[in-house]
């Protein structure tokens, strides 16, 4: 059975939206804006690429990176070369860009849960807000990996959904707190 791990750059009050500039988005920028960079923060997302055997992304954040992404060799070099599964039950083959390796679109959680059940290593989920509160409403996402920033955005889309839900126990498997005040905390889920 493989991993989902969900990884997301978060504020204290849960916002994920627009670590980075975002036009439509007044606070984006934030993971790097105001605040010191530290190298050894962003050790686990280095990690991440090695260990990780695909990416899973949501529409937006498909159509977001697959412009970007594959002109990033010297960062995402593992990313580019690795099968991407895109959950949408929008997006056709057509709207498929050709360079950025296999990519296969899921329709349903059920396909998610049927992928999950292959043989392979960790399946990695990069922005995705959406996606990954529906994952995670629906019991299918199996670790978090979360670098949180010291800031409190107010508005933005937010890595949690408000559904009405039995509560999930988080086992603690990774900290650590860094000098500009971001702490990185790996969750999984106990099941």
């Amino acid at each position: 059975m493989r991993t989902l791990i969900y990884t997301a750059f978060v504020s204290v009050d849960g916002v994920v939206q627009a670590p980075g500039p975002e036009a439509d988005y007044p606070n984006g920028g934030w993971t790097f804006q105001g605040i010191d960079f530290l190298e050894e923060v962003y050790e686990l997302k280095s990690r991440e690429q090695e260990e990780a055997s695909a990416l899973m992304l949501g529409r937006v954040s498909y159509q977001a990176f697959s412009p970007v992404w594959p002109k990033m060799t010297v960062e995402f070099p593992k990313y580019n070369a690795m099968p991407k599964y895109v959950v949408s039950s929008t997006l056709q083959d057509e709207d498929l860009v050709d360079n950025w390796g296999d990519t296969t679109i899921l329709r349903t959680f059920a396909d998610v849960a049927a992928l999950k059940e292959t043989d392979g290593g960790p399946i990695s989920i990069h922005g995705s807000a959406s996606l990954a509160r529906g994952l995670a409403d629906a019991g299918l996402l199996d670790r978090y990996h979360l670098l949180v920033f010291p800031w409190v955005l107010g508005e933005g889309k937010r890595m949690w959904s408000e559904t009405a839900k039995d509560r999930q126990k988080l086992a603690l498997v990774e900290s650590a707190t860094y000098a500009n005040g971001v702490q990185k905390l790996c969750y999984d889920v106990v099941r």
